[in-house]
């Protein structure tokens, strides 16, 4: 009887990481401390950009953007996975389905064109600093931004909704810890080239096209830098751009790995924990990245201590 059900008054089974029950606690535990750092880090960004006026400027505005979309990341994958990680349920309805797949693309793709963004706002302050406060304009830095959010979530409304057009055969498992793309395709029981299809060219919109803009952005700025005769003007350059890179590589390396392969070929226990790694640690590495040796952030937090104590 089971097998009969319409898909859409169903559920479907979360697989996760049921293979491994031992790993099960041990995972719980890790993903929920990552989880915890990733609000705390990612509201603290929020916070002091949106306190200090020395921070308003385009890098954290961008920042504080990239830091809201983290915290919507993580939230839209993260909660269901440690409510399955902690108990033999491990169900999600069908509508919760489509929701996260629908959140977890739209705030995926936004980040990589936020990515761009910023490398572009990196690429303008180093290559062209008498002209920054012309090019990133508040009210164009604030148009950036709202495209990057309305082209995730325009993209992601096409891409899921082709997704859940897929006929699926009798069984719910989704051999995965959230609803994604691929995942979903295997359950399938149907030629599912269109989708596959599909799925390459939004990875070559989405992925392949922001990251040779990104990389072009910093082959610029590299050139610039090398240029530069202060060595003051380099360190500088170097933390800021340097940090910059290292969010980028860690949100497009794993993303890579995953999403520009056919869903038939790769391993699934190996995508898991790649998934695992974009999901769960890139979104709680981000503020430290950009924040651990960054002299304004440095400068704002003791201003606000400050603040606090002369209250």
């Amino acid at each position: 009887k089971m097998k009969e059900k319409n898909a859409s008054s169903g559920y479907f089974v979360l697989l996760g990481f049921s293979n491994w029950p031992h790993l099960e606690l041990v995972l719980f535990v890790v993903v929920l401390m990552f989880y915890l750092m990733t609000l705390i880090g990612n509201l603290f960004i929020i916070f002091l950009s949106y306190l200090d006026s020395h921070l308003h400027t385009p890098m954290y505005f961008f920042l504080s953007n990239l830091s809201f979309l983290d915290l919507c990341y993580t939230t839209s994958s993260i909660p269901q996975l440690l409510f399955n990680l902690q108990g033999p349920e491990k169900t999600i309805s069908y509508a919760g389905c489509m929701i996260q797949l629908y959140f977890v693309l739209a705030l995926g793709t936004a980040e990589c064109v936020l990515l761009v963004v910023m490398s572009y706002d990196r690429y303008a302050a180093v290559c062209r600093p008498l002209h920054y406060t012309v090019l990133m304009h508040p009210r164009f830095c604030h148009l950036l931004a709202v495209a990057s959010w309305v082209s995730g979530f325009t993209a992601s409304a096409l891409h899921s909704s082709f997704t859940f057009w897929v006929p699926l055969c009798g069984h719910r498992q989704v051999d995965h810890f959230f609803c994604e793309v691929p995942a979903l395709l295997r359950l399938s029981c149907v030629d599912t080239h269109a989708n596959e299809l599909t799925l390459m060219v939004m990875s070559f919109i989405f992925v392949i096209i922001p990251l040779i803009l990104i990389l072009s952005s910093y082959g610029a700025i590299a050139q610039t830098v090398l240029r530069m005769q202060s060595t003051t003007g380099l360190q500088k350059v170097f933390g800021t751009c340097g940090a910059h890179l290292m969010v980028v590589s860690l949100f497009f390396i794993p993303i890579m790995c995953i999403y520009l392969q056919p869903p038939s070929g790769n391993s699934q226990d190996q995508g898991k924990f790649i998934a695992l790694f974009y999901t769960v640690v890139t979104p709680s590495l981000n503020p430290l990245i950009y924040t651990l040796r960054n002299k304004d952030v440095k400068g704002a937090v003791k201003r606000l201590m400050g603040w606090g104590r002369e209250m």
